[in-house]
């Protein structure tokens, strides 16, 4: 059939000469042609012609070489696509295609089709292209890394998630504010630091309590027991400004902090107190004599109940946030969990190789209980009380002093001592570090968290405290509200 779009030149045949058939070349040639050039014209037509896909807006001459399109984006350029191949091409440039088509979906989306051709009726098209292609690079750069993966978007590639890695949550490494603390006893055994829920931080220093205010900074001093005595523990109630003093003696003394006055001294232990935990009006108090004494402040009674099990000096106490279960540990190596009503303890765990002092309770999770082992042990624990059972173990390489949970985000923070003295946050469960904090000298053996979740602050053996924003507020938690505009 004849090609429309190729121009065709016009000549009369000379008088005498015969008319060429209809099998003759179409190009205008000599009426004295000889077939050996007849077969040369047809030849060379045929390659003008191959993959030859003329535009109905131009006039392409006969003397123009065009070369195969297999494989170019016509898209891209307004021009039609390629005459499909025959079946035999087509099972040889299979996967030519396959690439074409590929490469057409990674450059310009899965959206990118066949562009009609352009026709006079179609050329304010120019004017105005398609803008999903136009200046696009200007808004990819800046997407995030996984957008410039070669396969383009999840809908062009299903089954393959890119979706964007949130950035982690910058930490500052260094503490806002340093304070002095004189006298703080470098020892592993006691409690000496605790912040209340009104934001006055208590502080044992040697034979005295101090309180810092964190709205005012101000610093009173509580209490001072004598040169024969000194602080061995601390605990603020839950609620209310009552704040418990365990004593080398083996006292343990109720302060109204609102009035500097002491309520009572009770008795029970032989020697020094330690460990302190309140639940609701219940103190629970550990000694360097093995045992634990509940405390009801409400009774005329010192203590109401005897808790027996550890073999070595008690040295971390923690109630689960709603008051159900205590936790201990002690030197003995032993991580213990007793109920409301039990003198003996319901759930053993043995499973660390050096004193347990750290411990705490998920607030997000009922039952989830962590703790830390010493200088030979290392390791932070996870256990499920509610099913009895050991969930992990991540060794941290160093001595573990203190756990604290945020109240705020799955995370939690652990403080270490020999031989890093390092702070370090946590994120649960995977337990990937997400800080890493260093300054204190010393073993960093105390730790207490301020009431609105965001704070902590360490104390240790450099006879400093340092104070560190670690975990975003409950509000940044939130998901943002929906909002309407109007048009």
């Amino acid at each position: 059939m004849e090609d429309p779009a190729i121009q065709r030149f016009p000549s009369q045949p000379a008088p005498g000469t015969p008319t060429p058939s209809s099998s003759s070349s179409q190009l205008n040639l000599a009426p004295t042609m000889s077939d050996e050039d007849s077969a040369r014209s047809r030849y060379i037509e045929r390659l003008i012609n191959a993959n030859h896909h003329p535009s109905p807006s131009r006039t392409i001459y006969s003397d123009r070489f065009i070369p195969t399109r297999t494989g170019s984006n016509f898209g891209l350029f307004h021009l039609p696509a390629p005459r499909q191949s025959s079946s035999s091409e087509g099972r040889e440039d299979s996967s030519t295609s396959v690439y074409s088509t590929l490469l057409r979906t990674v450059l310009f989306g899965p959206e990118s089709g066949v562009v009609s051709p352009v026709t006079p009726e179609k050329r304010s098209d120019w004017m105005n292209p398609p803008s999903r292609n136009i200046f696009r690079y200007k808004t990819d750069t800046c997407q995030a890394l996984h957008s410039l993966f070669p396969f383009g978007s999840d809908d062009a590639m299903p089954g393959v998630n890119h979706s964007p890695v949130k950035a982690p949550r910058k930490i500052p490494r260094s503490p806002y504010k340093v304070l002095d603390a004189p006298a703080l006893q470098d020892d592993f055994y006691l409690n000496l630091v605790d912040w209340s829920t009104h934001n006055v931080l208590a502080v044992g220093l040697g034979n005295c309590v101090y309180l810092w205010n964190a709205c005012s900074s101000k610093v009173t001093k509580l209490c001072d027991l004598g040169v024969d005595d000194s602080v061995c523990s601390v605990g603020w109630a839950q609620r209310g400004t009552h704040l418990a003093v365990g004593t080398s003696n083996g006292k343990v003394q109720i302060w109204d902090a609102s009035r500097c006055k002491r309520v009572r001294t009770m008795e029970g232990h032989r020697l020094r107190v330690g460990a302190l935990a309140w639940s609701s009006a219940l103190l629970s108090s550990g000694g360097r004599d093995k045992s634990i004494f509940q405390r009801d402040i409400r009774a005329q009674e010192d203590f109401v109940s005897k808790l027996s099990g550890h073999k070595s000096e008690v040295c971390g106490l923690k109630w689960s946030y709603d008051n159900r279960e205590l936790a201990s540990g002690g030197n003995d190596n032993r991580l213990f969990v007793w109920n409301q009503n039990s003198t003996q303890p319901v759930l053993k765990y043995c499973e660390h190789t050096a004193a347990v002092k750290a411990i705490a309770w998920s607030p997000h999770v009922n039952g989830l209980l962590a703790s830390g082992g010493g200088t030979a042990d290392r390791c932070i624990r996870f256990w499920n009380t509610t099913t009895n059972s050991h969930l992990s173990c991540m060794d941290t390489g160093s001595q573990v002093c203190n756990l604290v949970w945020s109240k705020n985000v799955n995370e939690l923070v652990s403080t270490h001592g020999y031989s890093q003295n390092q702070i370090i946050v946590w994120r649960y469960p995977a337990m990937s570090k997400l800080a890493t904090l260093t300054g204190h000298t010393y073993r960093v053996l105390y730790l207490a968290i301020s009431p609105d979740g965001q704070t902590i602050v360490t104390g240790a053996g450099d006879e400093t405290l340092r104070f560190w924003n670690v975990f975003p507020s409950a509000k940044s938690q939130l998901s943002p509200p929906v909002q309407f505009y109007c048009l």
